[in-house]
This record gives structure tokens, sequence and C-alpha cells, in this order.
């Protein structure tokens, strides 16, 4: 089985940060508008050093959107970022008018993805930006799995893609496991284990989970195939296709409501092409809670173990 090494945790939200700036570096054209918690979702190495293409408006996000639907009228390129719950939800009919209906390249971070940012509870955990932001005509839906693949993909979404993008990130530290180097690409997933017995396939934070997991699934004797979707929209058919032909058995995994979210992204792809068993791990048609985010990636049923013996159920319940 295919070994990846945490080589330290690592806040999402940094990786973030490092790739918008990594890629002001080189094209004058980004500028950052800030919704006063510019060090809260990673951008505070850009004001710092980009202090002359740094706006901070205030806690007024959908001003913070119409503002920069105009900047990318104008020639830059633009990159908002705050709370994936005011990021996505409180703005969205500003992005579906102003961005995406002028299918305009402008960069939202959506922070505090999931249910890991604890103690901030129900009012400030995302688990319903992925479903808000797919059905948005032009959107571009990324969900990085680690700290180096969120600044690869920020860097890259900045610099070669056209049209809207929203990015979706954490703040707590999670493993970082991906190389700098790594073979990756807007709308193409990765596998990175390799199995016939069962897919599972996950995105975000989940992806290290869904890894170990299959750990202890091999342990066992089952060989599980391990996919990590980065991007949402555009969602690599292919990967999921070839999947579903091979394993006949697919889980979906992802920090965010199961209705019309990730996994009903996959589904979509499965329905329409080869039908099989599915099980989808995620929030089911609740809000979040306060805690600790180990005790609430437990509660949820969100971590490796839990994910072991839901997968564990469902194969014996499809043998």
């Amino acid at each position: 089985m295919e070994t990846y090494i945490n080589k330290g945790n690592k806040s999402t939200k940094v990786g973030f940060g490092e790739g918008v700036f990594a890629a002001a570096q080189h094209l004058d054209e980004v500028v950052v508008l800030g919704a006063d918690i510019t060090a809260s979702v990673g951008l505070d190495v850009f004001a710092k050093n980009f202090p002359h293409r740094f706006f901070s408006l205030g806690i007024a996000e959908q001003n913070c959107v119409g503002v920069a639907a105009g900047l990318a009228l104008s020639g830059k390129i633009p990159v908002f970022s705050t709370y994936g719950v005011f990021a996505a939800l409180r703005t969205a009919d500003h992005i579906r008018i102003s961005v995406c209906y002028n299918n305009l390249h402008v960069i939202i971070g959506g922070a505090h993805a999931g249910i890991c940012v604890g103690p901030d509870g129900a009012t400030h955990q995302a688990l319903e930006d992925i479903a808000v932001m797919r059905v948005m005509p032009n959107m571009t839906v990324i969900s990085p799995c680690d700290a180096t693949q969120t600044a690869v993909l920020t860097k890259r979404a900045i610099e070669n893609l056209k049209g809207p993008v929203y990015i979706r990130f954490g703040r707590e530290p999670v493993p970082d496991f991906t190389m700098e180097d790594q073979q990756i690409e807007i709308g193409k997933g990765q596998e990175l284990c390799s199995g016939n017995d069962i897919t599972l396939i996950a995105t975000g934070h989940l992806v290290w989970e869904a890894i170990q997991a299959a750990k202890q699934l091999r342990e066992q004797g089952i060989h599980a195939r391990v996919i990590n979707l980065h991007t949402i929209k555009p969602i690599d058919e292919e990967i999921i296709i070839k999947a579903a032909k091979e394993t006949q058995r697919i889980v979906t995994l992802e920090e965010h409501q199961i209705h019309a979210g990730f996994g009903s992204a996959v589904a979509e792809i499965v329905v329409q092409n080869h039908p099989v068993k599915m099980k989808m791990i995620g929030i089911n048609d609740r809000f979040g809670e306060s805690g600790k985010p180990e005790e609430l990636m437990r509660k949820f049923k969100l971590n490796a173990d839990e994910i072991f013996y839901t997968v564990s159920r469902f194969l014996h319940d499809n043998l």
C-alpha cells in the first residue's frame, strides 16, 4: 500500500495565503480585499508585503464581492476571503449576479470550512458552501486536502484559470502530507491508494482520514482505493466512472452536509454512467456545535476510526 508521511500539522488557511502571495510576486494584477479578519484567512503575509494592493473593506462581505467584480472588470485579479459561511452564503446573490453572470476571474476563499473550527460553533462552521457554490454557473470549486496542496492549487487558480473560483479551506492545523512538486491538475482527481474491493472518494481534510481508514481496512484484508477529488467542479468524471466499474462500491467522505454536497456531486456521475452501491459520509442534515476539533470529528463520525467502522459495516451489508 502507498505510504504517506505527515510532514507536520499545518493549517490549510496558511497554504491559501502562501498560494496568493506566490502568485502576487510576479502578477502585479493580484489585489486582495480584506473583510476585517485578514490574519484569520491567511492573507496577512500579502497585506504586509503589498500594502498598496491590499484594501480593507471591513465586515461588509456583499460589498467586497461588488468591489471585487469591479476590479476584475478593470483588469485586476481580486482575491476576497472570509469565513465560508459568509463568503459563500451571505454573499450568494452578489456572487451569482456580479461575478458568475459576468464570468469574472475573482478568487473567493471560504475559510473555516467544516466542523473543525471547533469552539466557534455552528454559526461559523461552513457546512453548506459546497452545495451553494457548485450550483453557480461558471464557478470552479476547489477543496484541497492539505496546506501544501492548498498553496499549489491557489497559485494555479490565480495564474491559469479565467472565471470565478471558490477555494475551500480550514483553520485548524491538519496533517500536511503532499509534496510541493506534486503532479496535480485542476479538474483531475488523484488516486492515492490502489485497491479493487471498494473506493473511498474524499475531499478536503477527510482525504487524510480516508488514507488512515484504508490502512485499517488493509489489515482486515480489504483493499480500498482512495481518491482525492480536490476539484469538486469541474468534477473528474473519468476517475469516478473507472472506480465504479472496477470496485463496484463507493463511499464518499466530506466535512459538509451530505445533501447536495460532495457526495451528491459524485452520485450524479455514478447514477448516469455506472450505478453501484454508494454510502455518503458527512454531516447528516444538522448544524455543527462547539467543541475541540478532535471531539467533533469523533462525534460526527468523520475520523479514521469511525470511517473504518462505517465502511466495514457497509461492506458487510452489501456482500
